[in-house]
């Protein structure tokens, strides 16, 4: 009788036993099938993910904005340096030497009229100078003398006819000899000298023709 009791009390207490280790296998099992918090896991990767993302775009962009300050900071060391500024009148003309409106002579630094070439009563020949009406610009340099006495009454500077027309409002002269338009001078013309030429002329601001 005693014997039969102890094998149940054995009984009991192997199977409580057994029962406890299996549930602590199903939750183990259970445990391993939850994401993972720690560093490395899955769970862990796409919690990262986001902020990983952000730092990549900030970077890209932090890089996009130096290259272009970089892009600036390269196009205002290559501006030209200008070296004498001012406003004055101007006419315009074109003498090739055809005789056509009485011109009588090629320009009187000898080369060919053209685009871009200015007249100027004092400053040195080849001298580069831009020109600027109203938001437009024009490079030019100064390859014949003038205008003549019109210069003794502030018109400083002769254009050709497709620069004064461009800078007038932005069209093309109906001939080269004619500017086309009604206006004949430029009040206000903002000039800028590049680079004196190394032709006769004088430095400095504008003076009149002969003077």
């Amino acid at each position: 009788m005693q014997k039969r009791a102890t094998n149940a009390l054995l009984a009991a207490v192997t199977g409580s036993a057994l029962a406890g280790m299996l549930v602590a296998g199903v939750a183990v099992a259970s445990g391993d099938d939850e994401p993972k918090t720690a560093t490395g896991s899955p769970a862990a990767a796409l919690e990262d993910a986001p902020a990983h993302a952000g730092t990549d775009a900030a970077a890209r962009g932090e890089a996009k904005a130096k290259v272009k300050t970089e892009a600036k900071a390269d196009k205002v060391k290559k501006a030209p340096k200008v070296l004498l500024s001012g406003k004055t009148t101007a006419s315009y003309f074109w003498d090739d030497g055809s005789g056509v409106n009485g011109d009588t002579g090629a320009p009187a630094s000898g080369k060919p009229m053209q685009k871009g070439l200015f007249a100027s009563p004092s400053w040195p020949m080849n001298t580069k100078v831009k020109v600027t009406y109203k938001g437009r610009s024009v490079t030019g340099f100064v390859g014949d003398r003038g205008p003549g006495e019109p210069s003794h009454r502030g018109v400083m500077l002769d254009l050709d006819t497709y620069t004064f027309r461009y800078l007038l409002d932005g069209g093309k002269p109906s001939s080269k000899y004619d500017a086309g338009t009604g206006e004949g001078h430029l009040a206000g013309l903002k000039y800028e000298v590049l680079s004196w030429g190394s032709g006769a002329g004088t430095k400095g601001a504008p003076q009149p023709f002969g003077s």
